[in-house]
């Protein structure tokens, strides 16, 4: 490792850091939120979900936007986008700007993993990237364990101090970054996809909606009113609209050819199983008050063993996929997962059924996210296409997250907003969970998945650069 790069590594670190806290503290914040600004639970979900919205919307632009005017660039706008939208949110007099804020942190945190990504790659050999990128990966279990210790504390002096308090780390990082990252840039310079990135941020704000407005109680009734079909299909309408446009695209955000593997297109829905599962973390505070009659700074805390599991569960899983395959460990995931969140759901107000849930949901979710789905990614994608590829999974996870919160949103206010109302949100989620279950029987086995992998790393790279 150079001196450069030495130098570097410290203020990837300290900005994916700063993104990561972000949704970590969140969840404590909205109980408190809902008090203050006197919302329902499908109101305040929208605090978790205008900032994955814009966040996935992000993405690319801001991955392409560093190819095209620099790394530096593009990671000092992003850290200061994030520190404007931090502000907005701070001192936001109503839910209209404390959203506007909010839809700037999503685009800020949006470039921040990708950039400090694209920079790894620009200055570490590839003999070291894996493991300066795993490096960079455990700031998210760091942060998942910081973020309700942190969270816990600043509630005592007010919700709002959980935003102010990313003003000055994002302050150190940006004034670290001015002087330390290099301001590289890819050689070929590629298009936007304009058009695709306005179709899906349409066709994912008409889901969105569309799942939030559904009545848990009533969903047949739901589905045929006014408020909710149109906006579901019209979600349905964008889909192939928006597979014909990456048909064209010169540089698609979604390349439709990968997805004709099975086994992508089994990752993609358990990507979007694992996103809607972490999207339950931020209503998990919210739970514990109603059913506990705890204080909101008391909740944040029953959010450690939960994310301990992860954190530890991780490297586990990690080491695991090399002995068995990404098929058990995913089958161990999705069962450990369900039985987490029904388990949660049907607690009642017993903390032991509680705490063990938790526990069970961060074991299962450490084996899907990260490691297990990008490792069948990485099997089933040419060489040519694996960063399109390890694309798939954040686009879908995030889909998930996007639809976990409009749906516990809309099951908690429609069930009540009480602990019933929640419980009956993990209730639906491990139900889905327990549906991926069944369909981990399509992955393929330890040794077809071997010779897969041999059989595109043997290839040729022009034959891996062919349509």
């Amino acid at each position: 490792m150079t001196l450069a790069s030495r130098r570097v590594l410290p203020v990837l670190f300290l900005g994916v850091l700063m993104a990561a806290l972000d949704i970590a503290i969140v969840g404590p914040a909205l109980p408190a939120i809902r008090e203050h600004f006197g919302l329902d639970e499908r109101a305040v979900a929208w605090v978790f979900n205008v900032f994955v919205l814009c966040n996935l919307i992000g993405l690319p632009l801001m991955t392409r936007l560093s190819d095209v005017h620099g790394r530096r660039t593009v990671y000092l706008a992003d850290v200061a986008l994030f520190a404007a939208g931090a502000l907005i949110v701070a001192l936001a007099p109503n839910v209209t700007a404390m959203l506007i804020g909010r839809a700037l942190q999503g685009l800020g945190a949006s470039g921040i993993f990708p950039v400090a990504s694209a920079v790894v790659g620009d200055l570490f050999p590839p003999e070291q990237r894996g493991r300066t990128l795993g490096i960079i990966g455990a700031v998210f279990g760091l942060a998942f364990i910081l973020g309700p210790m942190i969270g816990g504390i600043l509630l005592l002096f007010g919700w709002r101090w959980l935003f102010v308090v990313s003003l000055p780390l994002a302050a150190v990082v940006f004034l670290w970054s001015l002087r330390v990252l290099p301001d590289t840039r890819a050689a070929e310079e590629l298009p936007l996809d304009v058009q695709g990135m306005g179709v899906l941020g349409t066709l994912l704000v008409l889901l969105a909606l569309g799942v939030n407005r559904i009545e848990a109680g009533a969903v047949a009734a739901s589905l045929a009113s006014a408020r909710v079909w149109p906006l579901l299909l019209g979600a349905a309408v964008l889909v192939p609209v928006f597979v014909a446009v990456e048909r064209r695209a010169a540089a698609p955000l979604l390349r439709p050819a990968l997805l004709h593997s099975r086994q992508v297109r089994l990752a993609a829905l358990f990507a979007v199983g694992a996103g809607l599962t972490e999207a339950s973390f931020v209503f998990i505070p919210g739970l514990a008050i109603a059913a506990f009659g705890v204080t909101k700074s008391a909740a944040s805390f029953m959010l450690l063993p939960l994310v301990v599991a992860v954190a530890l569960g991780s490297p586990v899983a990690g080491r695991l996929l090399d002995r068995v395959g990404s098929r058990r460990v995913i089958q161990a995931g999705t069962g450990l997962m369900a039985a987490g969140l029904l388990g949660v759901g049907l607690a009642g107000t017993t903390r032991l059924g509680f705490y063990a849930g938790t526990v069970a949901i961060g074991l299962g979710l450490s084996c899907l996210l990260g490691s297990a789905l990008s490792y069948i990614l990485l099997t089933e994608a040419r060489v040519a296409e694996r960063t399109v590829a390890q694309g798939v999974v954040t686009l879908f996870i995030s889909i998930g997250q996007l639809l976990g919160g409009a749906m516990i949103g809309a099951v908690v206010a429609s069930a009540g907003a009480g602990a019933e109302g929640y419980q009956a949100a993990f209730r639906v989620i491990g139900a889905v969970a327990a549906g991926l279950l069944l369909a981990t029987a399509g992955l393929k086995r330890r040794a077809d998945e071997l010779a897969t992998a041999r059989a595109h790393d043997e290839a040729k790279p022009h034959a891996d650069a062919a349509p």
